[in-house]
């Protein structure tokens, strides 16, 4: 009589569509969780500016477009960056990659400068988080990105001093998610009337 059991093999149980995209699926499951609570401060911006057209225009005049859009380009040139480090990696061009992820960090550090001159200057106008439901939101969102920012930065210099291609990948999709979320943010909130 026979009792040895059949040997069963189980597959490893992947990540789903998640499994085909770069870097670690974790940062995947965290940009989804990201991007739905910046979805909802948008619709925060929608529902404001449906409710009171008036005082949403005339906060939105108080802002600094022209800083705004060249925070836009800051980020941009960052992520365009982040992307050329993670190509260089992915070429085993590690010393390539270490300076482009560099640059990323140094022009995406402008935005961080840029966004403080702006909240200074609104303090200077006596413009704050309680002024009006507008710049609560516009506190509160840039606010919120802001600290994305920072983040993103510190992820960036982990996964250049870990430079490996998966965490260089990792590192520039966190980044990415951060552009993605100022280039709906800046017409959301300073351009669209």
């Amino acid at each position: 009589m026979n009792d040895a059991k059949p040997l069963i093999v189980e597959e490893e149980a992947g990540w789903g569509a998640l499994d085909h995209l770069p870097g670690n699926p974790m940062i995947w499951v965290l940009i989804i969780g990201e991007l739905l609570v910046f979805a909802a401060l948008f619709i925060g911006f929608g529902v404001l500016r449906l409710i009171d057209v008036e005082e949403f225009t005339a906060s939105q005049d108080l802002l600094n477009r022209m800083l705004g859009g060249i925070n836009t380009l800051v980020l941009l040139t960052s992520g365009f960056l982040a992307a050329m480090a993670v190509r260089s990696r992915g070429l085993e061009r590690i010393r390539a990659s270490r300076f482009w992820m560099i640059g990323s960090m140094l022009v995406g550090s402008l935005f961080l400068i840029f966004k403080l001159i702006e909240y200074a200057d609104k303090a200077n106008q006596g413009v704050g988080i309680t002024t009006n439901d507008f710049f609560t939101l516009f506190y509160l969102s840039t606010g919120f990105h802001f600290l994305h920012v920072i983040l993103g930065l510190i992820i960036l210099a982990i996964v250049t001093w870990k430079n490996s291609l998966e965490n260089m990948e990792t590192g520039a999709a966190f980044w990415h998610m951060v552009d993605l979320i100022w280039v709906i943010l800046y017409p959301v909130a300073y351009l669209i009337r």
